[in-house]
This record gives structure tokens, C-alpha cells and sequence, in this order.
């Protein structure tokens, strides 16, 4: 290959100028860190036999002179795994092991079970799916925004390697990105997974799994209580595919044994605790049942959150988060997760790569740091709810209160048999009729009138007007919506300054 090449001045070995040599190493890493552009005449050089025609290597951590042999791995891209293995799931936005390429790929099983064993939730929180295998790209404490729609191969033969699950790599977008698969990453170990699925919203992960689990002509159970535009998709949408539903109050295991003995139920959906009015599911009795007739079992884990409750440890098969409130945390973003069975999810992935529901790169970033003070919020929450839940019960002026954490809840023994904390919602019925309750809510001067919950800042509304205005009286009264009722998510703020602007607004109902 002939000898060295001298370098002279702000040049490349081939004489050219290191702005102008598109080859040179040094400009292929920094265009994939643009806008952080630094010029190639700023960095120290070092030259190694083989750059004469490659132009100037980068020195190693000792200084050390490197090869410039073609990689295993392309430059001009975010290295996933050292060159000569492929991308593991425990490195940080890796691709998922059920799912190496768009085509499905081949899986790469790994045993996670020390991750979850070693350390606290808290400490998931700030660390799961981030700090292992830490690429040295660009030495980033946090993980980075790779903002990109495709992705490069270098050559046919690192693609077809690809294809073939033996290059671990991304695609397109709508596929994988490494910083959704952080998320990922994160949400799986906070929750015991085997794998997880972010996507764009809630009604995302939630329409997509029903969608990739049902087949048509199939039978899903749910309950009473629960999330509007869940219940409205499978009331309208899903019989159009042939598939029905039975929908039980959210204590009936009898009428759950009946709906397994009547159908071909392919699973049980459910939240738990619920919106609005937080009723909580006996996971493992609904397993029990479930799990000899091959239906599979999924909870909306969204108000409990990985801190308070894990259902996967408690016999769920899937558990299912709107990230856009606990998780994210800070009312700025909108995400959905979808966290379990390694099968189980490999068929949604599969559905949602076709549906493309995907997160946006700079919305996983933003969900990544607000998971990292997960632990933190909730355990506020908890503490603020708990606080209001009592002192509400004994005012005279609130008819009712339905939160998990009081013994006048239908479900406390349930909640205080599988959760570690009861949440940060409490929903109250206020002593009046509609406008009463509206004077009440208008009264607040702390919390903003605003629907979603699971934000820093506290929220309060009205489910009948925020949710349920299109709906008649008839209609709110059979799903159970009384115009009294209030719900109220606790945000960050001290508990006594909460407490203080509900008494002072109650006092104008």
C-alpha cells in the first residue's frame, strides 16, 4: 500500500484540505454531530500506514494510533454495539431483541433478570435503558436525539447482514430509532418487561395492541369504568371487524368466568385503578381465570405507574401506559407505552410498523427526562392525594370521595393488597347539582381547568363538561358520570397550599 505520506499543514495525507476531503473520518463522525460542527484543522491528528488514502485517524483514549480499517459499523451513524458483535438490548438504543429490521429480523434473547434485581425503582427511573454499553460517540451524559427519518448500510452486504439479523442496526424510522428504543429500554426495566413499545399516544399503544391481538371475528372482556375514547373505539370500531365485547363492573369475576364459558376471548382489557373513578382490578384472580382459556390479560397501569404498581409481576401479560401523563411528567409531550411478553409485543410491533404511530425522536428525549424523576413526582402525589382524599371525606360541603387509599372504597382491599402507593388522583362528587360544582371548579386560583393529569402542575375538572358535554343527561347517567363529580390531579406543589384553595373554593358551592 506504500509508504506514509508526510502530512503538511491543515491537510489531509492526500494533500487535500481536511474541509474539502469528504473521506476524511474525522468529517464523516462530525457531520453525524451537526450542529456541534467543529472544524477537522481543530483536532489533533494522528496518522497511521494505512491513511494515505483514507486520509487521518483519530487518536484513541491513549493517544494511540488507529487503523482506519473499514468498520463493521458505518461512521456516519450513532454506533449501537462495539463493531464486531451485533446490537444488544442491553445497550442504549439498540434495537428491540424480538425485532432487528423492519421485517421482523432474527430475535436475540437476553436475560434481564439482574436488572431488575440489583436495583431500586427509583434508581431505574434515573438509569434503566441509558447507561449500559454507553456509546463513546460523543461522550454524552444524556442520551441523544437522533433525529433522522432512514439510516445508511456502508455496502449491500452490511444490509443483506442486516436483513438477516446478524448486523444489529436500524432502518427507517418507522422501525426503530435509538432514542425511542431508550425509552424503551427504560419503561421495560421499571416495569420487569421482556420487551416494551413506545408510540405516539396512549389511544395508539391501546388501538394497535387490540388491533394486533384480536382476530377478527374475536371477543375482548372489559369493565365499566374507563377512559372515554377507549371505550368509544371499541364500541364503533372493533364490531366492524367482527369483534364483540363484554363489559363487566370492574369487580365481577363473576360475570368474567361467564364471558370465558359464552366466547372465544382472546383478552381481558382493563384499567386499574380506572378513570374517573379509580376502581381497582384483582389482577391475580382475572389471571387465574384467564390464563386456562389462552386469553391473554392487559391493564392500563397509566394512574398507578410502574411506581405504585407492577402488574406484570402481579400476573398481567401486557400493561399499557398513556406516557403523556405520569411518565413524561411535565404536560409536554404525548406517548403511549406498551410493556410485556416478548411474543406479545413482537405482534404489536409488527402491527404498528404497518399503522406507523411512531414517536417523533425529540418527544422520546423529552419522555426519557421525565422518567428520570419518576420516583420522585409520584411518591409527592401520593402523599399530597392521600392528604386531600381525607380531608375532603370529613367536609361537609363533598358528598362523596373515591379514592383507593380511604376503607370507604369499594376496592381498597384490592389496592392495599397489589399497590405500593395509591396515586396521585383523587375524584370527589361535590354537595350540589352541575353549576355548583362548576362554581367550585371556577373558584380554584391553584390548579388549571384542563383535562390529562400526571403533570407537575395540579388539574382539576369536570368530567361532565370536559368529557362527556356531547352526551344528554341519559346517556352520562348510564356510563355512570354524575354531573358532581370532580376529578383532581395533585401535581408538585405543597399539599397545604392545594388544601388551603379547596376549602376557600368550596366555600362557593
Amino acid at each position: 500500500r506504500g509508504p506514509p505520506v508526510t502530512p503538511t499543514p491543515n491537510t489531509t495525507p492526500c494533500g487535500t484540505p481536511h474541509r474539502h476531503n469528504l473521506a476524511c473520518p474525522v468529517r464523516q463522525r462530525l457531520v453525524t454531530m451537526a450542529p456541534l460542527f467543529i472544524p477537522c484543522t481543530s483536532l489533533p491528528r494522528v496518522y497511521s500506514p494505512l491513511a494515505q488514502r483514507r486520509g487521518p485517524c483519530l487518536p484513541g483514549r491513549q493517544s494511540r494510533s488507529i487503523p482506519f480499517t473499514r468498520p463493521s459499523q458505518p461512521l456516519g451513524r450513532l454506533a449501537l454495539a462495539p463493531p464486531t458483535q451485533a446490537a444488544s438490548p442491553d445497550l442504549v438504543g439498540s434495537p428491540p431483541p424480538d425485532a432487528v429490521n423492519g421485517n421482523g429480523g432474527e430475535a436475540h434473547q437476553r436475560d434481564h433478570s439482574h436488572v431488575q434485581a440489583e436495583f431500586c425503582q427509583g434508581t431505574l427511573a434515573v438509569h434503566g435503558g441509558e447507561r449500559a454499553g454507553r456509546p463513546r460517540v460523543s461522550d454524552s451524559l444524556t442520551t441523544p436525539i437522533v433525529q433522522t427519518a432512514t439510516y445508511t448500510f456502508r455496502d449491500t452486504a452490511e444490509l443483506i447482514a442486516y436483513q438477516e439479523g446478524r448486523f444489529g442496526s436500524y432502518e427507517y424510522g418507522r422501525y426503530g430509532n435509538p432514542t425511542t428504543r431508550a425509552c424503551e429500554e427504560k419503561i421495560r426495566a421499571l416495569e420487569g418487561a421482556e420487551d416494551c413499545l413506545v408510540s405516539a399516544s396512549g389511544m395508539n399503544s391501546a388501538t394497535t395492541m387490540l388491533l394486533a391481538l384480536v382476530p377478527a371475528g374475536g371477543h375482548i372482556v372489559t369493565t365499566t369504568d374507563c377512559y372515554r375514547r377507549t371505550r368509544q373505539f371499541i364500541a364503533t370500531l372493533l364490531p366492524k371487524m367482527g369483534i364483540g365485547a363484554t363489559v363487566i363492573d370492574p369487580s365481577d369475576l363473576g360475570g368474567l368466568a361467564a364471558a370465558l364459558d359464552a366466547h372465544p376471548v382472546s383478552l381481558f382489557f382493563s384499567e386499574s385503578p380506572t378513570n374517573p373513578y379509580l376502581r381497582c382490578v384483582d389482577v391475580p384472580a382475572i389471571k387465574a381465570l384467564c390464563a386456562p382459556r389462552g386469553a391473554a390479560v392487559v391493564i392500563d397501569s397509566t394512574i398507578a405507574t410502574p411506581i405504585n404498581q407492577r402488574a406484570l409481576a402481579l400476573g398481567a401479560d401486557l400493561v399499557l401506559h398513556s406516557a403523556t401523563k405520569y411518565l413524561a411528567g411535565h404536560n409536554d409531550v404525548l406517548a403511549g407505552a406498551l410493556a410485556g411478553r416478548g411474543d406479545l409485543v413482537a405482534a404489536v410491533r409488527a402491527m404498528h410498523n404497518v399503522l406507523g404511530g411512531v414517536m417523533d425522536p425529540h418527544a422520546a428525549y423529552l419522555l426519557l427526562r421525565g422518567m428520570k424523576t419518576l420516583d420522585l413526582r409520584v411518591a409527592r402525589a401520593n402523599a399530597t392525594a392521600a392528604t386531600l382524599a381525607a380531608r375532603l371525606e370529613e367536609h361537609p360541603r363533598v358528598a362523596r370521595v373515591h379514592y383507593p387509599g380511604l376503607t370507604s372504597h369499594p376496592d381498597h382491599a384490592i389496592a392495599a393488597a397489589q399497590m405500593d402507593g395509591f396515586g396521585g388522583m383523587v375524584s370527589f362528587e361535590v354537595a350540589g347539582d352541575l353549576w355548583a360544582t362548576a362554581r367550585f371548579v371556577d373558584a380554584c386560583r391553584l390548579p388549571y381547568i384542563a383535562p390529562s393529569m400526571g403533570g407537575v402542575e395540579s388539574l382539576i375538572e369536570q368530567p361532565t363538561i370536559v368529557s362527556y358535554w356531547d352526551q344528554g343527561p341519559e346517556e352520562r347517567a348510564r356510563l355512570g358520570i354524575r354531573d358532581s363529580l370532580v376529578r383532581f390531579s395533585c401535581g408538585v406543589e405543597a399539599a397545604e397550599d392545594i388544601w388551603a384553595d379547596l376549602a376557600q373554593a368550596l366555600e362557593a358551592v
